[in-house]
């Protein structure tokens, strides 16, 4: 039997438990770029036994975010539901940018791109399935310019990413600016 696929010992289990609740904490409160060694303090472990269980950052963004990113098929799937194309659209947008509002790590994940982390990639790209129908509904109304793609909704994202980073407050009066500009 290879060591991958053997049981934790309660004691690694429990290390590496904790582990995921420092990560998710510190990434949801301070970003992706936290230091790995705070991370370990924040657990209380040594730096070791972090690298034991997640030998890169990748890692441990592949075991956090793939759950936290399924809340955007509940954001899209929220937004399909409603019969106004335009409201639909804009309500997705609203609750996806409080949603990075709320978690700096997601905020992170969703303007950079992770190939060391394909789950989380993948879990991404369902999310904009959802996105596309919403832009395509939109526009086939002529609620929404018909220029608009998914390319500039990825685009949007990364700013609004920096928007929140940067002025946290701001973001819901960018985005209603953008969104004004974007109704057909």
């Amino acid at each position: 039997m290879s060591t991958a696929s053997r049981p934790l010992r309660a004691d690694a289990a429990r290390n590496r438990e904790k582990l995921l609740a420092a990560a998710a904490d510190l990434f949801a409160d301070r970003g992706l770029d936290v230091p790995m060694e705070h991370i370990a303090r924040h657990a209380e472990v040594s730096i070791g036994t972090l690298y034991k269980h997640f030998p890169a950052r990748e890692d441990l963004v592949t075991a956090i975010f793939p759950e936290r990113l399924a809340a955007l098929d509940v954001l899209g799937a929220k937004a399909l539901a409603d019969e106004d194309p335009w409201r639909a659209f804009t309500t997705f947008l609203e609750d996806l940018y409080a949603l990075q509002a709320q978690d700096r790590g997601l905020n992170d994940i969703l303007a950079r791109d992770f190939p060391n982390a394909p789950e989380a990639v993948s879990t991404c790209h369902r999310g904009a399935g959802h996105a596309e129908v919403l832009i395509d509904r939109a526009a086939a109304a002529g609620v929404l310019r018909a220029d608009y793609s998914l390319a500039d909704l990825a685009t949007l994202t990364r700013a609004m990413a920096q928007v929140i980073r940067d002025s946290p407050g701001e973001w819901r009066r960018f985005l209603s600016i953008y969104v004004d500009g974007l109704h057909g």
